[in-house]
């Protein structure tokens, strides 16, 4: 497991959450995850976006768990080797913010 693998000190996470629930990003409830919804003018763009976002997590071997209809993009994140939110969690959503904001 890489450093990137292990869990957020309290201080990260407090840091890390403030940032990302900023950008959008929510807490899921049920389990240790971040969440978020992209919305494109098209599928063409969501799709694109999907693409960009599954070369970089195939990069970071971290897949992030989502869900596809047409425009939309739902987004869930968590490192299930570590059972909840991690580095890599934050590295990706920061990604995604990054190849969302340039489409």
């Amino acid at each position: 497991m890489s450093s990137q693998s292990h869990w957020l000190t309290t201080e990260e996470r407090n840091q890390v959450l403030l940032d990302l629930k900023a950008s959008g990003w929510s807490e899921l409830g049920e389990r240790d995850a971040i969440y978020k919804e992209f919305n494109f003018k098209n599928f063409n763009q969501a799709f694109g976006f999907m693409t960009r976002v599954a070369l970089q997590a195939e990069k970071m071997n971290h897949h992030p768990e989502w869900f596809n209809v047409y425009s939309k993009v739902q987004i869930t994140l968590i490192s299930h080797d570590c059972g909840g939110l991690t580095k890599r969690d934050v590295k990706l959503a920061q990604f995604i913010d990054k190849a969302a904001a340039s489409v």
